[in-house]
Order: structure tokens, then sequence, then C-alpha cells
């Protein structure tokens, strides 16, 4: 079986079970790489190259690269900046509207390659810098105000609190695993609320204890986060509060610092 592959779409979904009534636990976004670990006639279970996560989804949603092209991570460096107008015109003339943080395979001179397939940019890509991370991650996450909650989402149009974070991050040049639980095991703690800056990410529990969310800190006293739509509210030690609902949504567990 041919292992590597690469997403060839705008979008796809990553489903917990292969069929299209299962629920989407991720998504893929173009030039996203995967290995496939077990394939059907419709369906194929892959692991994904960036984070690591597991999922089902539609093998014709993939395109098949070769082992160096899947292992070659200095080409697949540049990305979608963060604005609308992201298209790419494939060979054919069609065009792919893209996603902010969607990678962009093999890019030069104004064009990006999924195996042999030629993409042309209408736009300029962004090569992500994390030493700018505190100059741009504010204006980068309110980007996404607004966007609706999507469990598994990843994208401008519908997104869950974890992608949400990990897409900020992404375009700014740090990796983070994909669900809040995972993230909360890395960075360094910090001590307190008081002491939370700008792009700390802080994580929020429930009655059982489980990291079940996790927002992106504005400073020590506002978070930026996914619940119902993309929003800012302020934080205290409870956790955050909700002027609309008037109550406290989430309690919060730990703060921790990735840079």
């Amino acid at each position: 079986m041919d292992n590597y592959h690469v997403c060839r779409i705008a979008v796809a979904p990553l489903r917990k079970e292969p069929s299209d009534r299962s629920e989407i636990v991720s998504q893929l976004l173009f030039g996203d790489r995967v290995k496939v670990l077990e394939k059907t006639e419709k369906w194929c279970l892959i692991k994904t190259n960036h984070d690591n996560y597991e999922g089902w989804m539609d093998y014709k949603q993939l395109q098949k690269i070769s082992n160096l092209q899947f292992t070659a991570d200095n080409d697949h460096v540049y990305v979608t900046p963060v604005q609308l107008n992201n298209t790419l015109i494939a060979s054919d003339r069609s065009a792919y509207y893209l996603s902010p943080g969607s990678t962009l395979p093999f890019y030069e001179n104004g064009f990006c390659y999924l195996g042999d397939e030629k993409f042309e940019l209408k736009f300029t890509p962004l090569l992500p810098n994390k030493t700018n991370f505190k100059v741009n991650v504010e204006k980068t996450a309110k980007f996404f105000e607004n966007s609706p909650y999507l469990w598994g989402g990843r994208t401008l149009f519908g997104i869950d609190c974890s992608g949400f974070v990990q897409t900020v991050y992404k375009l700014n040049g740090l990796q983070l695993r994909r669900d809040a639980s995972q993230q909360a095991e890395e960075g360094e703690l910090v001590d307190f609320l008081s002491s939370a800056q700008l792009g700390d990410l802080a994580f929020f529990d429930n009655e059982d204890g489980k990291i079940t969310h996790v927002g992106l800190m504005l400073g020590n006293d506002k978070i930026i986060h996914a619940a119902g739509k993309v929003r800012i509210d302020p934080i205290d030690d409870q956790g955050i509060y909700n002027a609309e609902l008037g109550r406290y949504t989430h309690k919060l567990r730990i703060i921790k610092r990735f840079i």
C-alpha cells in the first residue's frame, strides 16, 4: 500500500469511524500530510504528520505523494496568511479557496505542488516566524473573532477551541497538538492569573477534572476563545465570565506559556 498522502482539497473532515454519519473529530486542511494506516474501498484510517492525530476520511480527498515528499519538512513551511482571499488556481484553471493556516507544499516563485500537480498562488504566502509571536498573535486571534464554533473544526467558517489556538499558533510559527487535554501537557506553568501575558493559553476542566476547553489570553483579565463563536470574554481566578449569560461558563484549571 502507498502510505504517504497529502490533503488535496481546502478542508476535509476527519471522522471517528469510517462512515459519513460518524462524528467529525478534526479536519485536514489543504497541504496537510498524512500516513495511511488502513484502507477500505472508500475509507482510510490516517495519522496526520503535523500532530499525530488519527481518524477516518474519504480516500478521494487525498493525493498520493512519495516518501521523499512526505518527509521534506523544509518544503512545507509556507502557509496561507491571515486574510480572506487565499485563492489557488489548479492546472485545469479551477480555483481553490483556502482558509488561513493551510500549508503550501514546495512553494517557489508563486507556485506550490501536491505530488506532480502544480497550483498558482493568487496571494503572497506567509512564512511564520515565532520571533514576532508577541507582536502578531493578538491580531491573528482577533481575525477569527465571530467564527462559528464547530466541533472538530479548524477553519474560519467553523472552528473548535483547540483548533482555534492551534491555528493561531501555527500562523505564528509554533506547533501545538490537536486537543486541549494534549496541549495542556506542554508548555511552562504560569503560577498566577495575574502573571498571565498575551499569547499564554488558559485551560479549563469539567466536574471530573478533565481538561475540556482552552483559550488564548489577551493579557491577565481577557481571553479569546471558541465557545458558540470565537469571542472575547473577561476572565478571573474562577474562570471565564459570560456577560450575556450572566454567569461563569468555564472553570479555570491552569495557564501555560509556550514561548
